[in-house]
């Protein structure tokens, strides 16, 4: 008897790309906002804003802070408050990061909490950080192990949502265009989780979204609440709904670019957007090379009030 594997995508409609900027070392966490396209190009150490045409504009530039605990300064998410002021997560700081247009200050630290270095983040519209976290030391070499979510209240209060569980290096976080949501996708696995979230912003109930056919990393939500969910190992940015049916795909070639983030931007947010590069562990090797680019495909659904 022949063996055979199903295509996971079989039934799902197939989306093309097309680059739309080049020149990054690994560029990640792209947010839509006051009608721009922002991301982080982590190891150049610079939060960018990109015109209509792909051209960066520094907004950023961290490249000059005096690390609180010695390690390199790398922009992982990032998000706005509601006075306007930008939050970004400083990873190996293990900080969390205030930007009033002239100075970074520290909003909260969270190296007692964070069993690794923090990662992604959404902000909600009161100005709450749902912050994910690698869980160890991935680029010193540690093996994984699971790790819980944090939350960062508009206070600057932090603590670890321990009663939501553990899991695999959650990566990309969202939030539901209702608000009755929060979706999170492991790096190191390939469920997609959701927790219950409520007028105070206090997640409940988690709960499988669904499952990816390769493990996940950066994603968002559309206005009908389904997900967009990358893959680097499977080289594919997918739509999935909630209950795990994929309803289109963006493959892309990995000797060109990984895909890592996406989001959903332009005039109607009916453009994805997909962050990309080709040398993650290799810092000086990235920069040197800036493989990395930003790829746009145009897609049915908008992301209505979804964040990011």
């Amino acid at each position: 008897m022949t063996e055979t594997t199903s295509d996971p995508f079989a039934t799902a409609a197939v989306a093309t790309s097309e680059r739309f900027s080049s020149g990054y070392s690994w560029p990640e966490c792209p947010r839509w906002h006051d009608g721009a396209l922002h991301l982080t190009d982590m190891y150049n150490h610079r939060l960018l804003r990109l015109d209509e045409a792909g051209a960066p504009e520094v907004v950023i530039d961290g490249s000059q802070r005096e690390s609180r605990n010695g390690a390199e300064v790398i922009f992982g998410g990032f998000g706005w408050f509601p006075d306007g002021r930008i939050v970004v997560n400083s990873m190996h700081e293990r900080l969390v990061l205030a930007w009033d247009g002239n100075e970074l200050t520290e909003h909260a630290d969270l190296s007692g909490l964070a069993t690794g270095p923090i990662n992604d983040m959404v902000v909600d519209t009161d100005g709450r950080c749902y912050i994910t976290q690698l869980g160890f030391e991935l680029f010193r070499g540690e093996d994984a192990r699971p790790s819980p979510l944090l939350v960062v209240e508009p206070d600057g209060s932090a603590r670890v949502l321990a009663e939501l569980g553990e899991f695999q290096c959650a990566n990309g976080i969202a939030i539901s265009p209702d608000g009755a949501s929060v979706v999170t996708v492991e790096a190191f696995g390939t469920t997609v989780h959701a927790f219950d979230r409520d007028s105070e912003g206090s997640l409940s109930r988690p709960h499988a979204f669904g499952e990816l056919p390769a493990p996940g990393d950066g994603m968002c939500l559309d206005g009908e609440g389904a997900a967009w969910l990358c893959s680097p190992a499977g080289g594919f940015v997918a739509r999935m709904l909630d209950g795990g049916t994929l309803t289109d795909v963006v493959r892309f070639d990995r000797t060109e670019v990984i895909p890592v983030a996406c989001v959903l931007g332009g005039a109607d947010r009916k453009t994805l957007y997909v962050a990309g590069g080709v040398e993650v562990f290799d810092w000086e090797k990235s920069r040197r090379e800036a493989k990395g680019s930003i790829w746009t495909a145009s897609v049915d659904t908008g992301g209505g009030q979804a964040r990011p």
